[in-house]
């Protein structure tokens, strides 16, 4: 059966959402999907079409993630990984592998989408859900994604993972009672209140409004920077590194992204030369009800502005 690079290529943006929410970076996922390529690329002269195109190469795809995978391999994000901190700790980093990343909406949602299909895309790579997937094993999460994101059958994903359809509806199971137990929640669309409180935090952050900003966090809201493994939580804890460590970002600008299906925001940093920014952060926001109930600021600009086609230098 005849197939040209083109139509490989066509599958890039499913292949890559597929392969992220397998490893939880958007760097390793681009390298995952490349590898797909050239293993499908050759063994074009064994795909007989039984099934689509799109199947057999989320077949590899899965593969090669889980080629990838060790047992235990996981991404997390600081709070998956210890106690919160305080505003007076030692900053310590690891390295990126360690850390689960935002991803650009644009490389993982397909242009051919229809609404429905949006939808759950979008759910499926919110960092709260792709954080509960890397608790579990990794034929676990390939099963769970291949059936609940992808809608393949009990038998296809059997098939595709070399065992039985009752083990693959043990682990989906399994896979089940575990997202219940990270009480991983529902997400939906901003509403226009959701959308004000956004819009609150970008005014308040332009003019380093710490009380403002404080005033539109949860109780429990959690504060993260990766690759710093402290985390807060709190707003009075927040308050405090804001007037602390934090205020160094006075006088940012906020430039919108589209990344992981939530609010988030490209922070530029002044530089001593007016009108010159540096990036800073990617910062993506969690919100629920009136409030924000997480603000995640990952700080390697150096890696993650260019996966995002932002400059690393902005003048305005």
């Amino acid at each position: 059966m005849h197939v040209d690079v083109s139509e490989l290529e066509a599958h890039r943006a499913s292949l890559t959402g597929h392969c992220y929410r397998m490893l939880g970076s958007a760097t390793d996922a681009e390298d995952a999907v490349q590898e797909t390529i050239v293993r499908a690329w050759r063994s074009l002269d064994r795909f007989e079409g039984r099934a689509s195109l799109k199947t057999w190469l989320h077949r590899i795809a899965t593969n090669v993630c889980l080629d990838t995978l060790s047992e235990n391999a996981r991404r997390v994000r600081p709070m998956d990984d210890r106690a919160a901190g305080a505003t007076t700790d030692a900053l310590e980093s690891l390295d990126r592998t360690h850390w689960l990343e935002p991803i650009p909406e644009g490389r993982v949602i397909p242009a051919d989408s229809d609404p429905f299909q949006i939808a759950v895309l979008r759910q499926s790579i919110r960092l709260a859900f792709v954080a509960a997937l890397q608790h579990l094993p990794p034929r676990q999460r390939a099963a769970l994604l291949l059936t609940e994101v992808l809608g393949w059958s009990a038998p296809e994903v059997a098939e595709c993972l070399e065992t039985s359809v009752a083990s693959i509806n043990s682990a989906l199971q399994r896979a089940r009672a575990t997202l219940a137990s990270r009480n991983v929640a529902v997400p939906s669309e901003l509403t226009d209140d959701q959308a004000a409180v956004i819009d609150r935090y970008v005014d308040a952050f332009h003019r380093y409004d710490v009380d403002a900003l404080v005033g539109l966090l949860r109780d429990d809201v959690v504060f993260q920077m990766p690759p710093f493994t402290l985390w807060l939580q709190g707003p009075e804890d927040v308050r405090t590194w804001l007037h602390g460590p934090g205020s160094i970002c006075r006088g940012s600008q906020l430039v919108p992204v589209k990344a992981s299906a939530e609010p988030a925001f490209a922070q530029y940093h002044a530089t001593e030369t007016p009108g010159v920014y540096q990036a800073w952060a990617l910062i993506v926001l969690d919100v629920e009800g009136d409030r924000i109930t997480g603000w995640n600021s990952f700080l390697e600009t150096g890696r993650l502005f260019p996966l995002f086609d932002l400059p690393l230098t902005m003048h305005r």
